[in-house]
């Protein structure tokens, strides 16, 4: 049996709806079907390369939104739907698989057709809410209006829902029908579009190439527009890095979570790394050669601060990374 106290959160992806909005939104409305990226690839050797390089400019980092739902409590399944035999679609299945997310396939019925996504979520989350009664959080990735009645639902169950979707493309009365909503532009590691593309030089390592900036300024708390980009990282050559920087990077990411959900600059060093389990269950710091956790975070100074004086150990970003 469960832990009455401890949340349970279920996540649901319509992928096509995050990927088309987030094009649109870097590169203007409607330039996604306009340039016809669904069936652009970019192993074709006669293959546009400006789309290619907008695409680039528009990934959309599945990794922060996932560690953003990971803020609520235990992921007990993660779903993202989409057509993943469209080539761009396919270039996230490795990136989707190494964090466990469930690819449902979906096949439009003609070439830049709906293909389904929001009626099959739909279906799947309600059949869930029942087959998973201890389910007490649902994060819908999408801003589509049709998602409306599904929030509605889900609230009406007794599920607290969050909401996320892309600054431009997302409907207010989706947010009105949700417990809480945020833009992807607005979570932990996203840089808002505008701001510097310089990474902050810090001790914690480089910014990785693929790194994207966010789109519109964020909307929920003025001091996400400050927060400089966190490292971004190709889920599918995470075995080849550094385990060193990668622990490091997963610390500056439960941090600034942790800061968001809570308000709070101090957090207990304990909700600090249940954090990072969640966000990356091998974390284990004997594993990185530390005889504790506030080993760890004592060797990360460029990005962490460890308070011991008071009862219980608390621990904050370091306030040069915050002001940035």
């Amino acid at each position: 049996m469960n832990d009455p106290g401890v949340t349970r959160v279920a996540v649901y992806i319509d992928f096509d709806n995050i990927v088309i909005s987030r094009y649109d939104q870097v590169h203007g409305r409607g330039r996604f079907q306009r340039d016809k990226v669904r069936g652009f690839s970019r192993a074709d050797k006669s293959a546009d390369p400006d789309v290619a390089d907008k695409l680039r400019r528009a990934t959309v980092d599945v990794g922060v939104v996932i560690d953003f739902a990971s803020s609520f409590g235990t992921l007990v399944l993660t779903r993202a739907y989409a057509d993943w035999s469209a080539p761009v679609n396919a270039d996230y299945r490795g990136q989707l698989v190494s964090r466990a997310v469930d690819l449902v396939q979906l096949f439009p019925a003609a070439a830049y057709a709906k293909n389904g996504a929001d009626i099959r979520l739909a279906v799947d989350a309600v059949e869930d809410m029942f087959r998973l009664p201890d389910l007490t959080h649902v994060v819908i990735v999408a801003g589509d209006s049709d998602y409306i009645a599904l929030a509605q639902r889900c609230r009406r169950l007794g599920r607290y829902v969050v909401g996320v979707g892309v600054a431009g493309s997302t409907s207010r009365s989706l947010a009105a029908a949700c417990d809480e909503l945020v833009t992807y532009d607005a979570l932990p590691g996203i840089t808002p579009t505008g701001a510097s593309q310089q990474p902050a030089a810090r001790k914690a390592g480089a910014q990785a190439d693929g790194e994207e900036p966010g789109g519109a300024p964020a909307t929920r708390k003025s001091r996400r527009t400050k927060r400089s980009a966190a490292a971004v990282t190709d889920e599918a050559d995470l075995d080849s890095e550094d385990p060193q920087e990668l622990a490091t990077r997963l610390l500056e990411r439960a941090l600034r979570l942790g800061q968001e959900k809570d308000d709070a600059d101090w957090l207990h060093s304990s909700e600090v790394k249940s954090q990072m389990r969640r966000m990356d269950p091998s974390f284990n710091e004997r594993a990185l050669g530390y005889r504790s956790f506030s080993d760890f975070v004592k060797s990360r100074e460029a990005v962490a601060e460890l308070d011991e004086v008071n009862h219980g150990r608390l621990v904050r970003l370091n306030p040069a990374l915050t002001a940035q």
